[in-house]
């Protein structure tokens, strides 16, 4: 069982949630170039006990991810349950993109050159891959979307999305728009026309 699986005591979960708590806060001001010293700092603990429960800032980076796909997962489980199929896409796309919204560790960790992985996160990050699955298939057999979309474009949407949360570019930072762009992008279109059918 992987260490941060084991039940942690009262006193050690406290800092580890502390740690975690205090790397989302500083990634979220300064990105990649925060240092394991500055979030032992920021959090109040020792380089010690900052190292006892995260070797190095890439074990961090995925502790925080496998922790936000846990809840992901429960996110992709109640839209599956939405009897429309667009409607259960839909849902999934906006509300696992609100989940991220805030959270600049997670955000970082997904649009990285190194996609975080062990230590438990690839069976998690499975079981939600298996459900959007379930609903992009359900959607396209329904016609409610495009007919060559497929699980793998999940990550490319939500990720190109991300990159609008985070960096704000200039003009139009709202990832909302951008969202409802990639939404009128992923509908079916009319044969011979590049518009899409509402």
């Amino acid at each position: 069982m992987p260490e941060t699986e084991r039940p942690l005591r009262a006193d050690a979960r406290r800092n580890r949630e502390r740690i975690m708590a205090s790397a989302g806060e500083l990634f979220a001001r300064q990105g990649h170039e925060v240092q394991m010293e500055e979030i032992a700092t920021h959090s109040g603990l020792g380089m010690g006990t900052l190292y006892r429960h995260f070797p190095n800032k890439q074990a961090l980076l995925t502790a925080m991810v496998r922790e936000r796909f846990r809840g992901m997962t429960d996110l992709a489980h109640d839209a599956e349950q939405l009897a429309d199929p667009w409607q259960a896409f839909e849902t999934i796309l906006r509300t696992y993109l609100e989940a991220a919204d805030g959270d600049a560790g997670f955000q970082l960790a997904l649009m990285g050159s190194k996609e975080p992985e062990g230590d438990g996160l690839e069976e998690q990050k499975a079981k939600f891959a298996e459900i959007i699955h379930r609903i992009i298939e359900r959607a396209v057999a329904a016609g409610a979307v495009r007919s060559d979309l497929t699980v793998a474009d999940f990550p490319l949407l939500t990720v190109g999305i991300m990159a609008t949360m985070y960096f704000k570019p200039a003009g139009n930072p709202d990832w909302r728009r951008h969202l409802q762009l990639v939404l009128d992008g992923v509908r079916p279109t009319e044969a011979g026309s590049g518009t899409a059918r509402r």
